[in-house]
């Protein structure tokens, strides 16, 4: 499943897409299962990552500078540059600013590595980037949209999901660390964890697009009109980050790295965040979830792409 693992996301996305379109009465039930099945995805994605490994990450000062640069100052600066020409429904916008604005940390770490990027100095700076997004996210809310943001956003879901898709899965993951490193069957659950990611990032596609299809109706155009800005921050994204890698002075392990925490999104982390909206703006949930089907493809680009803007001299 490693060797074909694009195949397999790709193929879990069109099941959920034929799923939701079959039985749009199953997206209540669906929706439900979307933190479980991502806050035990998170777990398994932390689990790969060592307490004291996480400890030496903060050391990696140029590379854990230049993460937080290209996500938290250039992203920002782009959006802002697409902001304008955005559609001007309030629930559109609100979606692409949700998904754009936050770094992935889940399946960048695979495309990243399958383009030859150092996946373990991204997976250890996932915590960080994490925690980064989350304070970070309801300011950046604010900058884009101003005072409308009150009626529309509430606090309580973006303090639910850091507890349940952060600090319980990261918790628990340091916890089973803790056993496999005194115990072998904590070592034999760890390891059978580890095995896991694949499939489990293959439930979660299909269970969020699966939710989200059913909720098109009439709103295909809309979602269409964004289509375009995604494909164009993907474009933009290559050339930024290459640029901050190259400010950075990054070997080409770490600058590839660079480029793909730049470019993708995150998209599963924020989507419980677009659902918590209000029902008059519910088109924000499928904004994010569409933004995951184009930067899918986009990654498939990606691994072929990045080692040619960052080749081995």
């Amino acid at each position: 499943m490693e060797r074909h693992q694009v195949s397999v996301y790709v193929g879990a996305m069109a099941a959920g897409a034929l799923v939701g379109w079959a039985a749009p009465a199953a997206r209540p039930g669906l929706e439900h299962a979307i933190y479980p099945v991502l806050g035990t995805l998170l777990y398994v994605t932390f689990l790969q990552v060592p307490a004291a490994e996480l400890v030496r990450s903060l050391r990696a000062g140029r590379f854990l500078a230049a993460a937080l640069v290209v996500n938290f100052v250039v992203v920002p600066l782009v959006v802002a540059a697409m902001f304008a020409f955005l559609p001007d429904d309030q629930a559109v916008r609100l979606g692409v600013l949700l998904v754009l604005l936050a770094p992935c940390v889940d399946y960048v770490i695979v495309f990243s590595g399958l383009a030859g990027g150092s996946s373990q100095r991204l997976l250890a700076a996932t915590p960080l980037l994490l925690i980064a997004q989350m304070v970070l996210l309801p300011g950046f809310l604010f900058l884009f949209m101003g005072s409308d943001l009150a009626y529309v956003v509430e606090a309580g879901p973006f303090v639910e999901a850091f507890l349940v898709l952060i600090v319980i899965p990261l918790a628990l993951a340091w916890l089973t660390q803790g056993w496999a490193a005194r115990r072998p069957a904590g070592q034999k659950v760890a390891d059978a964890m580890g095995a896991t990611m694949v499939p489990l990032m293959a439930a979660t596609l299909l269970t969020v697009v699966a939710s989200q299809v059913p909720k098109l109706n009439d709103s295909v155009a809309d979602v269409a009109r964004v289509v375009p800005f995604y494909v164009l921050f993907l474009l933009v994204m290559a050339f930024a980050g290459l640029g901050v890698a190259r400010l950075f002075r990054l070997d080409v392990p770490a600058g590839r790295a660079i480029v793909f925490t730049g470019a993708t999104r995150n998209s599963l982390v924020v989507l419980p965040l677009a659902l918590a909206l209000p029902d008059r703006l519910a088109i924000a949930a499928v904004v994010v979830v569409t933004q995951t089907l184009v930067e899918v493809v986009g990654m498939v680009i990606y691994v072929r792409a990045v080692p040619r803007l960052l080749p081995v001299s």
